[in-house]
């Protein structure tokens, strides 16, 4: 579901990988965020994303654009956060 219900209830261009500028900055359409666009912005790291409702007056929507990859490091974090083992960081890598 590439942002269909955002799309069709709010009748917006909205997908993921579509180019935006919001207040003069310049991002892409990162992944779903239900009522929301979750946009990661080019001075952002790739993979951070704020949330942007897609009717909001400041939000134009432009062109296709590829999606920045998150590194090695960024995938593992954001890996450990969806697990729920109770565990620090650390004792998720096995560092402690």
């Amino acid at each position: 579901m590439n942002c269909e219900y955002v799309r069709e209830y709010y009748g917006v261009p909205a997908e993921i990988g579509r180019r935006v500028e919001y207040k003069g900055r310049r991002g892409i359409i990162y992944k779903e965020g239900y009522n929301y666009v979750a946009v990661n912005f080019d001075d952002m790291k790739p993979g951070r994303t704020l949330n942007i409702h897609p009717t909001e007056p400041d939000l134009e929507y432009l062109g296709m654009g590829t999606i920045r990859k998150m590194s090695q490091s960024q995938k593992r974090y954001q890996e450990y956060l969806s697990c729920d083992y109770g565990l620090s960081f650390a004792e998720w890598l096995g560092i402690k």
